[in-house]
């Protein structure tokens, strides 16, 4: 997939936008607020595209052990994020894609019950 796949998938999901809250490389997507996906635009132009995406513990350790192109967050909680390494050509479109909506469930799933109410609307 390409960044601009990656970009127009996580803006199509309720609630979301994208931000550059750290500096002008670092591309941040939010579901109200709370992110769930960050890409370096630097990474992507040198051809070394990578996506962070959190994850639950326990399936974030299945994802390590099948997917050589899946490991502990970059600059991130190794326990609650994984960065996926794409231009190791290992992880499909398909994947890719669950593993965002699984990041963007994971973060609605820790709101309160009044933001869910306002993702809702």
């Amino acid at each position: 997939m390409h960044i601009e796949q990656i970009r127009a998938y996580c803006l199509s999901k309720k609630g979301t936008t994208e931000d550059f809250p750290f500096d002008k490389d670092t591309l941040v997507f939010k579901v109200l607020g709370k992110m769930f996906a960050l890409a370096s635009l630097k990474w992507w132009e040198r051809g070394e595209a990578a996506i962070n995406l959190k994850a639950d513990p326990d399936y974030s350790e299945e994802l390590r052990a099948e997917h050589s192109s899946i490991r502990p967050g970059y600059h991130m909680s190794k326990k609650h994020w994984n960065t996926l390494y794409m231009h190791e050509g290992e992880l499909q479109p398909k994947l890719v894609k669950e593993l965002i909506d699984h990041s963007y469930d994971m973060v609605v799933k820790g709101m309160t019950k009044k933001m869910k109410d306002q993702l809702n609307d």
